[in-house]
């Protein structure tokens, strides 16, 4: 067998050879894609400020949340929308806290308000605290978390609020968002909401 002869190749195995890696690049392309890599602490909410209501677990007083946006329109149990502003959840202290699972009836402690402001409007929101309805008839310590979301999770404000009996209405927090999305301006100066009949 003459040197010219052994290094000469048959077209097909060329053929089978281009084809085996063709193959081969696209799986490992594939597997690239199947598994993107984590960016962590990245999320992408449908909100641009989440304001947070709590108080103590299992306690069966209902406090609500008023939130009043720069146009003069209030989000609170009976108005859960308006403008850009949503009441994400009406928590009623122990009231509609069970839910079934495998047929058995579970309590969820948590008491929570939730508030989403979904874009940025420019002006002062005065957010108060209305203690609607005591069970306990004892004061109540409420937490307020306003947490700005975009680009990156920021708490803005956390404070505590004591509502000492049924009817209290209180100034939690108020702020203004300039045109860049900015809070600024926080300050507690008090100013009613509640417009109950």
């Amino acid at each position: 067998m003459s040197v010219k002869n052994r290094f000469r190749s048959d077209p097909f195995t060329d053929l089978l050879f281009n084809a085996l890696l063709g193959f081969t690049f696209l799986f490992l392309v594939a597997i690239m894609f199947m598994n993107p890599e984590a960016k962590s602490g990245i999320i992408d909410p449908k909100a641009e400020y989440i304001l947070t209501i709590t108080w103590d677990d299992f306690s069966p007083d209902d406090i609500d949340v008023w939130v009043e946006d720069p146009e003069g329109q209030i989000v609170w149990f009976r108005t859960p929308e308006a403008g850009l502003l949503h009441l994400d959840r009406d928590d009623r202290g122990l009231v509609n806290d069970t839910i079934t699972i495998n047929g058995e009836e579970v309590q969820n402690p948590l008491n929570q308000e939730v508030v989403t402001l979904r874009g940025v409007v420019k002006g002062e929101y005065v957010v108060n605290l209305h203690y609607y309805g005591s069970e306990t008839e004892k004061p109540v310590d409420v937490n307020v978390r306003l947490v700005k979301v975009n680009p990156k999770l920021e708490v803005v404000y956390y404070g505590i609020i004591n509502l000492e009996k049924k009817g209290d209405e209180k100034t939690a927090l108020r702020f203004s968002i300039g045109r860049d999305g900015e809070i600024f301006g926080i300050n507690f100066l008090p100013k009613n909401l509640v417009i109950l009949g």
